[in-house]
C-alpha cells in the first residue's frame, strides 16, 4: 500500500515515515502543497495524508484540486487545526477523514486500515459507488437497485453516500449530523432516525435483502452482509 504524506515540518513526516514504513507501508512525501497536489495528480497512492497549513499551496486547496480531477483516492487530512469549523472545510474539501495533531498513533494506523477497507470495498471504477446490487452515480446524483432508478432528495442522497463512502462501518448519528447535517448532534431530535427510516424504504422495502442495518444504541451501516 503506497501512503504520500504532504507535510512541511520534517520532524512529523520523519515520524510517520519511520513508523509507517514499520508497519509495512509505502511512503513518500512532498513537503509543499503543491508539489503534493502534482504527485498525487500523477502517481498511484492508496491513501493521502495531507496536512492543512502547507507552503505555497494549503491543504483545503490540494484536496479540492485533487477531487477535481477526479481522483478517488482517500484522503486524511492531519493538522493542527481542530475546531468544528476546520473539520467541516475538511470534508467540504473532499477529505475522507479528519485526525488533529497531536495524536495517537495507533489511532493513526486504525484510521489509515478503516479508509483502505472502505475503499475497496465501497468503490466500483470512476465516480460509482456499489454495495450489492445498489450503485450510486456520484455526478448524476442517481441511486439505481437493480435496474431499479430510486428517486432521493438532496439530503436523502447525502446520507446514503455518506453512508456507502462508510461501508460496512457502523456511523453513529452524532456522525451522521455532523457529516450530513453539519450540526452538533442534540439527543431531542430524531432527525437522523427519521431519515433513515425514509432511506429504508426507498432502499429495502421492495427488496428480499436489506441493506440498511441498525445497531442498537450505537448506529446505523450499509452492508451486503
Amino acid at each position: 500500500m503506497r501512503i504520500l504524506i504532504v507535510e512541511d515540518e520534517m520532524k512529523v513526516v520523519d515520524f510517520l515515515k519511520m513508523g509507517l514504513g514499520e508497519a509495512g507501508y509505502d511512503v513518500e512525501a512532498a513537503f509543499d502543497g503543491q508539489m503534493g497536489y502534482k504527485l498525487a495528480a500523477n502517481s498511484h497512492f492508496d491513501l493521502i495524508i495531507l496536512d492543512v497549513i502547507l507552503p505555497v499551496m494549503n491543504g483545503f486547496e490540494v484536496c479540492r484540486k485533487i477531487r477535481e480531477k477526479n481522483v478517488d483516492v482517500p484522503v486524511l487530512m492531519l493538522t493542527a487545526l481542530g475546531t468544528t469549523e476546520d473539520k467541516l472545510d475538511g470534508f467540504n474539501a473532499g477529505a475522507d477523514d479528519y485526525l488533529v495533531k497531536p495524536f495517537e498513533f495507533a489511532e493513526l494506523i486504525a484510521r489509515i486500515k478503516a479508509l483502505s477497507k472502505r475503499s475497496s470495498a465501497g468503490f466500483m471504477a470512476g465516480s460509482f459507488l456499489k454495495v450489492a446490487d445498489l450503485e450510486l452515480d456520484m455526478h448524476k446524483k442517481v441511486a439505481q437497485r437493480g435496474k431499479t432508478t430510486i428517486e432521493l432528495t438532496a439530503k436523502e442522497y447525502a446520507l446514503l453516500e455518506y453512508l456507502m463512502r462508510n461501508k460496512g462501518r457502523v456511523v453513529s448519528r452524532s456522525e451522521i449530523a455532523e457529516k450530513v447535517w453539519e450540526i452538533s448532534f442534540d439527543t431531542g431530535t430524531n432527525i437522523v432516525d427519521v431519515y433513515i427510516n425514509l432511506l429504508r424504504k426507498k432502499i429495502d422495502k421492495n427488496f428480499e435483502q436489506k441493506l440498511i442495518q441498525t445497531r442498537i444504541g450505537l448506529g446505523y451501516s450499509i452492508d451486503s452482509d
